[in-house]
């Protein structure tokens, strides 16, 4: 794995990168861009980040890398989106996704992107890029089209039946090629309840039960620019993936299956490839074996034992945190922020990280993580990514 630390002093962006870069094969990166300083207005930073991001994707280092999912933290979607969305579109070509999640730094915008080489034939109906015969799909949904009186199970719902029908289009179904979702509550303490049931029904109608498997996914707060939105849903799919490919990671010493507390979501899951192993954990806090919260109110113990959680699921991978490419942080309370950001900076001093404000989805969880690793193999059996 290799980490670089890259300032763009003259427009205040730092970049935070890693990459994997195995000779004669695809290579892949995960960045993090931060604006620094953080005292000027949306439009400047904006502006700075702009020039970052476009002095970042010239980088020799990416090798002919190109952008294939962008997700950009906002500090306030409702004047924000609007000069955002024109500002990516015009230099990011792939899925960008856009939440309100203030970045705790005390910026106003901050950026994810993750970049690979050897994209082709980007599918503009579904969003696909193909490589190798497989066919990748990051798609972005959100439901401000369904009306003002909507509650978040109905939005919910026909968020994943577009999604299904999007598949549908490709070849591919929820069950069979869905491997990674993120759902995004306007109000997560309001309207999670509504997200969990409406999903759960689906997974139901698609085959997708305790016995069979569910999806790797984050659960968490997150807004978007209009206010009737109450639910928003990014996701991630492969074509031409065999079942025999994709492992569901439980961790059953340190957690409990999910199904047990009423939620339907894999803890995370691992994916090989002829060269290499991508391991996407999903939403993890400190939570035991029986489903309870530990530790309430102590965010320093509840940071320990998150950690001991997501080690126990990339160990089940036959992975470990030097195998880490990015994590996001998600905090509950702002004022954790000094004292989660002093940890995180010694224990992965060369991982891209984001913390950003997103109460989670029980109130006693003060913080939650999410995190991608990849590590190189070697399994004939399979296509190279």
């Amino acid at each position: 794995m290799n980490y670089w630390l890259q300032k763009y002093s003259d427009v205040g962006v730092v970049a935070e990168i890693t990459g994997l870069m195995p000779q004669g094969k695809v290579h892949e990166f995960q960045v993090m861009l931060h604006v620094s300083p953080i005292e000027s207005n949306f439009s400047r930073q904006l502006q700075n980040l702009s020039k970052g991001l476009s002095e970042l994707t010239k980088e020799t280092l990416f090798g002919g890398a190109q952008p294939v999912f962008a997700r950009c933290f906002l500090s306030d979607a409702s004047n924000q989106y609007d000069l955002a969305k024109p500002a990516m579109d015009n230099l990011l070509d792939c899925p960008v996704s856009y939440v309100q999640q203030p970045p705790l730094d005390g910026s106003k915008i901050a950026i994810w992107l993750q970049l690979e080489t050897d994209v082709l034939c980007p599918d503009e109906l579904t969003d696909g890029y193909e490589r190798n015969g497989y066919v990748h799909y990051y798609s972005v949904f959100n439901s401000s089209f369904l009306g003002k009186t909507e509650s978040s199970y109905t939005q919910t719902h026909l968020l994943l039946n577009a999604y299904e029908r999007k598949l549908d289009l490709a070849g591919c179904s929820i069950a069979d090629n869905c491997l990674r979702t993120w759902f995004f509550a306007r109000d997560i303490d309001c309207d999670y309840k509504g997200v969990v049931e409406a999903r759960k029904e689906n997974f139901q109608i698609n085959g997708l039960t305790k016995d069979t498997h569910y999806i790797a996914s984050t659960g968490i707060q997150g807004g978007a620019a209009d206010y009737r939105t109450k639910v928003l849903m990014d996701t991630y799919a492969i074509k031409g993936i065999e079942k025999e490919q994709i492992r569901y990671l439980y961790a059953l010493d340190n957690m409990s299956p999910t199904y047990e507390y009423g939620v339907t979501f894999e803890r995370g899951v691992s994916v090989d490839f002829g060269d290499r192993r991508r391991v996407l954990i999903s939403g993890t806090a400190s939570i035991d074996k029986s489903g309870k919260i530990l530790h309430e109110g102590d965010i320093e113990k509840q940071v320990s034992r998150m950690l001991d959680n997501v080690q126990a699921l990339l160990h089940e991978a036959d992975c470990d945190f030097g195998d880490l490419m990015q994590i996001i942080v998600y905090l509950r309370d702002v004022a954790d922020y000094q004292n989660v950001k002093k940890r995180f900076d010694e224990q992965f001093p060369q991982v891209p990280t984001a913390i950003v404000y997103a109460p989670i989805c029980r109130p006693g969880w003060l913080v939650e993580m999410e995190c991608i690793a990849v590590k190189e193999i070697q399994n004939p059996q399979f296509r190279d990514l």
